[in-house]
């Protein structure tokens, strides 16, 4: 996307809801697929958006997916069919937005690791006060807080294009790479955390960054 937050300050942009037959029925493809698409938090008091540049997939058989163990009252939603939020809080401290990415009663999920924030930024600065327009959203945990989203949202179905929702431009393409996940104390070597080069919402130490895909 060429235009800048600043460019798209005050327009409203016109995304239309992704449906799950836009979805791809794969895992890692599906986290290829929303880099460059957008997660839409519609409030009463207005709406909040941001163009997805980091994804990372944890995908059937993962040993680190949260759905590795099998189906269970806390990770149900991940069993659900692709297009559904699994929200998870981590360590005590950090609401993840993972979507659910294969058929129903299949586990396996996508991690939305940040978006660059475009609509709503007042809104999101009011959860993030103090905090650079790059850091508003840069990293999972910091994206959920900016968006207002929590334990409330786990297991809502991302493709009404009500609430909270993926959506798309239809005109856009957006280059996508590849690298190997962070965070992670096993299964590091995968490459399965896809971003858009050269964008400054990116999370993670930049020199780990690699442009191949």
């Amino acid at each position: 996307m060429n235009q800048t937050t600043a460019d798209l300050a005050g327009q409203s942009l016109p995304i239309l809801p992704l449906t799950r037959d836009d979805l791809p029925g794969d895992t890692i493809e599906l986290a290829r697929y929303l880099v460059g698409k957008y997660l839409v938090h519609d409030l009463p008091e207005g709406r909040m958006s941001g163009r997805i540049v980091e994804m990372e997939a944890y995908p059937i058989g993962d040993s680190t997916s949260y759905a590795f163990r099998g189906r269970r009252s806390h990770n149900d939603s991940m069993f659900l069919a692709r297009g559904h939020a699994h929200v998870r809080l981590t360590y005590g401290i950090s609401y993840m937005l993972n979507v659910a990415s294969e058929d129903e009663g299949v586990g396996a999920g996508v991690l939305i690791r940040a978006i660059e924030p475009l609509e709503g930024l007042d809104a999101m600065y009011a959860r993030r006060p103090g905090v650079k327009l790059r850091d508003l959203a840069r990293g999972p945990g910091r994206l959920t807080v900016a968006l207002g989203v929590g334990l409330e949202f786990d297991g809502c179905d991302l493709c009404t294009g009500r609430g909270l929702w993926l959506g798309a431009i239809e005109t856009e393409a957006t280059p996508v790479a590849v690298v190997t996940r962070i965070g992670l104390s096993r299964e590091m070597d995968k490459l399965l955390r896809f971003y858009e080069p050269g964008s400054l919402f990116v999370s993670g130490p930049r020199k780990l960054l690699d442009t191949s895909i």
